[in-house]
């Protein structure tokens, strides 16, 4: 038991993946981790310690004040400020009643799934483009420890893994749909081709958008609950702080709220309400202030993260200028025919989903193990006569007149 407990609590199945990159992980792993964090204390400060006293009369002895206490935590407390009145009619105190604090670890965890789910479908469905890209990225990123020899035979081993799984999925036939698909793939990436090179590129860009939309929506629905006097409840702080005013009693966390309940004596109801005070509260207001910049800071580095995948990923000319980048680094573009070659073999050869996975390497190890993926990949390319998408050996004058002559001998 303690083993297993021990392997589930392992950093590395916390982690998750490593086929994503740094914003993708500020979301599903440190977010998830701090919202956690925050459960656990809230958890701890109300069932096990006293989320709640409450001021009764002095004729309620010690079991009567413990049952007070606990009617008034699991039922509603209402917050009425101290210089208004207490409402008589009980519709209007049921309007002002507080009904979440019961519900915050509950709350946090529907957080924490909510910016976990993102990756669980990356996870699930990335697979099938047939190529393990946890497998790649973990390999790579260990080849940085590794000695010389281990390190290039594995870059060498990545590469043909690489090799075969782009030259598996190629189109076999060509029709009029085939290519209808094909120029839909080309401009619109989000069409999942396998085949057209666009499976792993748009299903990625859709996750990513998932969390795009996951955190700006939180964002937005903790704001409306805590802003009060504007718009945006962050502002309201930063303001109160600049400007020295006094902390206000927030209505959404009310120190000292009331509570209203019935003893029955007989077949007589006694009406009480008592003044409560809610401790929790204190740490509620600043996990919540906290979670808005949080969200804030999240929302803000995910949207612009998204923005720089979509002008790299739409734009065809980034693919080859991002392989060309490698291949300059490795001393392979050596003549214009290398640049013209470099093209076809970022378009045609790798596609959007070769220089996705590319992409995902670099970010989860370093550009000097890039840059010998690439290379080995682009002399995989270059050298091999089997496919047709490697270029065919220019001949120079001898060569042709060497060549015709064999012609000329072979004719008579």
């Amino acid at each position: 038991m303690i083993g297993l407990l021990g392997g589930l609590a392992s950093w590395s199945r916390l982690r998750g993946t490593s086929d994503d990159d740094w914003c993708d992980r500020l979301n599903h792993l440190w977010t998830v981790v701090l919202l956690a964090m925050f459960t656990l204390f809230v958890s701890s400060a109300q069932y096990v310690g006293d989320p709640i006293h409450c001021w009764c009369p002095a004729t309620f002895t010690g079991a009567y004040v413990a049952y007070a206490k606990h009617v008034c935590w699991i039922s509603n407390t209402y917050y009425v400020p101290m210089d208004d009145t207490i409402p008589l009619d009980l519709r209007e105190r049921q309007d002002k009643e507080i009904s979440y604090y019961q519900w915050v670890p509950i709350i946090f965890l529907f957080m924490a799934f909510m910016f976990k789910c993102p990756n669980i479908i990356w996870r699930l469905f990335c697979n099938g483009a047939g190529l393990n890209m946890d497998k790649i990225t973990t390999m790579a990123e260990g080849t940085q420890l590794g000695s010389g020899d281990d390190r290039e035979k594995t870059i060498f081993h990545i590469a043909k893994y690489m090799d075969r799984w782009l030259m598996a999925h190629r189109q076999y036939n060509y029709n009029v749909f085939v290519r209808m698909r094909q120029r839909i793939s080309g401009v619109f990436c989000f069409f999942l081709g396998k085949r057209d090179g666009t499976y792993l590129t748009g299903f990625y860009l859709f996750v990513k958008l998932l969390f795009v939309v996951n955190v700006i929506g939180q964002f937005f629905l903790l704001n409306s609950f805590l802003s009060m006097d504007y718009s945006v409840y962050g502002f309201e702080i930063i303001r109160k702080l600049s400007q020295e005013e006094p902390w206000r009693e927030s209505p959404r966390f009310p120190r000292v709220t009331l509570c209203d309940f019935d003893i029955r004596q007989l077949q007589n109801l006694q009406r009480w309400t008592v003044q409560c005070v809610l401790p929790i509260n204190l740490f509620n207001e600043k996990i919540f202030i906290f979670l808005w910049f949080w969200l804030f800071f999240v929302a803000t580095l995910t949207c612009m993260n998204y923005l720089s995948w979509l002008y790299h990923v739409l734009i065809g000319l980034n693919r080859a200028r991002y392989v060309k980048k490698y291949l300059k680094l490795g001393d392979e573009i050596r003549s214009s025919g290398d640049s013209k070659l470099c093209r076809k073999f970022a378009d045609e050869y790798l596609r959007n989903d070769g220089v996705f996975v590319l992409r995902v390497i670099a970010k989860n190890s370093s550009d000097l193990v890039l840059r010998d993926l690439v290379v080995h990949l682009w002399k995989i390319f270059r050298d091999d006569p089997k496919s047709t998408l490697r270029p065919i050996p220019e001949m120079n004058h001898r060569d042709m007149n060497h060549h015709g002559d064999e012609i000329k001998e072979g004719l008579a």
